[in-house]
């Protein structure tokens, strides 16, 4: 299955790109997309996650053709 992966704001110059394209064997969840395109590190607490551009949480199950995306933390004043 093809999970398109989309990173915004500071998250873009972290990863070093705007989106990419993941192919997994079975479903999967937000945490271990992020877990795969991280080395392995779970997802932190602060990161915002969407499946389909609907809010979701790490173990929201994600399916073939499914957008997710990555926010950082919003801060404001």
């Amino acid at each position: 299955m093809s999970i398109r992966i989309r990173y915004f704001a500071s998250l873009r110059e972290t990863m070093g790109r705007v989106e990419e394209q993941i192919v997994f064997e079975a479903i999967t969840t937000v945490g271990e997309i992020w877990k795969t395109v991280n080395e392995g590190r779970p997802l932190p607490d602060n990161i915002l996650c969407a499946v389909n551009m609907e809010y979701a949480s790490a173990s929201t199950s994600v399916r073939d053709g499914d957008e997710v995306a990555f926010f950082p933390p919003v801060t404001g004043g």
